[in-house]
């Protein structure tokens, strides 16, 4: 809690990102491995870029664009929503936000009472516990059951549902542990939301990448939660746009005024010349997608064997997804201080890692590793970790 008098509570009580601060760390350290943040390393596709600068060329981006986002632009997310989700969607039921970050901002507080309970799973993406405590929110965390996969706990959600309930809200695939919740489980979510008249908000950032058998799943395509679901999705992730900060929400016609009187003061609208580079990533091919999920499985599968030659110090669950894992630090009886054990393998291993305790309650003593690197930044990093922990 912060003792300064200018600071609202709901600020005050948020800790620093250990995201971010990992990454300010990290430029104290000369040549550091990094493998701390969830930021894809290759550029954007070339068609995407030409989009871009083609709409400035035209003198297209220098206004802003209707607040929804430019139609045409809407018109392609309902396509894509249709072919590869399964959502039936119009364009008027799509706003185009900064990232999947302000439109879950913008749904949050577009739903959320102060008081209100949100539940979530833990380990979960710390932004969204963030979120939700600003709107003023109570998250309530639901431990996935890790020995299981990170599978989902169905019964002790049902349990956790009081009558301050008004929502739900989880990502998959996880971050960060890389879980892709399946349709069995997701229609468990769904069932307790129908019965007990609650929201499912969705990050679906991963969407495009999952691994081996698994299969993603969009809860806003099963017909009944039409007007419980909202449902988040970026184009940071899909065609490594991050610093484009472009994505969309979809929601049933008569939620989105409601939401857009949170997009507005939050955004505006999102930046014109990232929605024609949106645009000319739905349009033009997508080999891209291809090439970048083969790369992460790739990658994927690699630090996998690194950290088999580590069994002694971390063991770990195959992501199905993301380009994310979630390694358990098994050393010290598996009760290691996470945000210790990660600063001192930067200062003194020279590799970058995220503290699992950032994730929630459950992520103590695991850290967060993102394959969304080159092999040999991979390889870079776990010789490092080999000869300073081994």
């Amino acid at each position: 809690m912060s003792s300064d008098w200018r600071v609202s509570d709901r600020v005050g009580k948020i800790g620093k990102s250990a995201i971010h601060e990992m990454t300010r760390l990290s430029k104290q350290v000369e040549d550091v491995a990094f493998l701390s943040w969830a930021k894809p390393t290759s550029d954007t596709p070339e068609h995407i870029k030409q989009g871009a600068i083609e709409a400035i060329e035209k003198g297209l981006t220098a206004g802003y664009s209707p607040t929804g986002g430019l139609p045409a632009l809407q018109q392609e997310i309902a396509k894509k929503l249709k072919e590869f989700n399964s959502i039936e969607a119009s364009p008027s039921e799509i706003i185009i936000t900064v990232g999947a970050i302000e439109g879950l901002s913008a749904a949050i507080m577009a739903t959320i009472d102060p008081g209100d309970e949100v539940i979530l799973p833990t380990p979960t993406y710390s932004t969204h516990i963030r979120q939700v405590v600003i709107a003023g929110g109570k998250p309530i965390l639901i431990p996935l059951i890790e020995e299981d996969g990170f599978r989902w706990d169905i019964e002790a959600t049902r349990k956790a549902v009081t009558p301050r309930t008004k929502a739900i809200l989880y990502c998959s695939p996880s971050n960060p542990t890389g879980t892709v919740f399946d349709e069995r489980t997701q229609r468990a979510l769904a069932k307790i939301a129908l019965e007990n008249n609650l929201m499912v908000i969705t990050d679906e950032a991963y969407e495009f990448f999952v691994f081996d058998e698994n299969k993603h799943f969009s809860i806003g395509s099963i017909p009944e939660m039409k007007k419980n679901t909202i449902s988040c999705f970026t184009f940071t992730k899909t065609y490594a746009m991050t610093g484009y900060r472009v994505g969309y929400l979809h929601a049933e016609e008569s939620l989105v005024p409601q939401i857009m009187k949170a997009h507005i003061p939050f955004a505006i609208c999102a930046p014109v010349v990232s929605q024609y580079a949106a645009l000319a990533a739905l349009r033009g091919g997508q080999d891209c997608v291809d090439d970048f999920r083969e790369h992460y499985l790739t990658t994927r599968n690699l630090m996998c064997e690194r950290l088999d030659r580590m069994s002694s110090v971390f063991e770990y669950i195959k992501p199905g997804g993301s380009y994310l894992m979630f390694p358990k630090i098994v050393i010290e009886g598996g009760k290691t201080d996470s945000s210790t054990f990660c600063k001192k393998l930067l200062m003194e291993g020279r590799v970058s890692t995220t503290p699992g305790v950032a994730f929630g309650p459950t992520g103590e003593s695991h850290l967060r590793l993102s394959f969304c690197v080159s092999e040999d930044e991979i390889h870079k990093a776990f010789d490092r970790m080999e000869a300073y922990l081994l």
